[in-house]
């Protein structure tokens, strides 16, 4: 709830109000508040509930300076390789094939933020570095939190993501590296509503 932003960041919840929510006793959510405060998403106040804490001031800028240094730099490893690339292609035109489905079926923003999501790490998977890969899934809740505040401030930003993912695709699949990178770029940067060059 906290990733697809049904708990909103600076909300105050109870351990009662999500327990009754949830259909379960306040012993799991008690435990869940426990573990969730210790990830960084929650801070826990006694007799008062939880605050859901926010996206912090920078933190989009940081979490997509991060994914574009292992991400271009995963496909600046697979693009001599025609096989591997080969490999990476189909994978992204089959997440794409069921990016589509999805928004044709249900359009839930929770689960296509989960596709998209998968979308880029396939990128870093193709890149065989086992230390960036476990880095990069550090990233994954932040990245998907970040997609859900995004859609939800505007829906129809599915459309452009699909049309993004299609043309990285594409960038791929003919090997052009460069344009890959700088469509990455400018993909991340519109999508999460960041302007041009404010750490650059």
């Amino acid at each position: 709830m906290i990733l697809s932003g049904a708990l909103p960041g600076g909300e105050l919840i109870s351990e009662g109000e999500i327990a009754t929510r949830m259909g379960s006793s306040r012993t799991p959510v008690r435990e869940a508040f426990l573990r969730l405060e210790a990830e960084g998403w929650m801070r826990l106040y006694p007799k008062r509930g939880a605050l859901i804490v926010p996206v912090a001031d920078g933190e989009a800028e940081h979490v997509i300076d991060a994914r574009l240094l292992v991400e271009v730099h995963a496909v600046e490893s697979v693009m001599p390789g025609t096989r591997t690339r080969d490999l990476l292609v189909a994978a992204l035109r089959d997440n794409l094939r069921r990016q589509r489905e999805h928004v044709a079926s249900s359009g839930d923003a929770a689960e296509f933020s989960a596709l998209d999501a998968d979308f880029h790490r396939a990128l870093v998977r193709a890149g065989g570095n086992p230390l960036l890969e476990t880095f990069y899934d550090g990233l994954r809740e932040r990245q998907r939190r970040m997609t859900a505040h995004s859609l939800a401030r505007d829906p129809e930003q599915i459309t452009k993501i699909i049309d993004d993912h299609t043309r990285l695709a594409d960038l791929l699949e003919a090997g052009d590296a460069g344009g890959f990178a700088s469509t990455l770029r400018r993909h991340m940067r519109e999508v999460h509503a960041l302007g041009e060059g404010s750490r650059r």
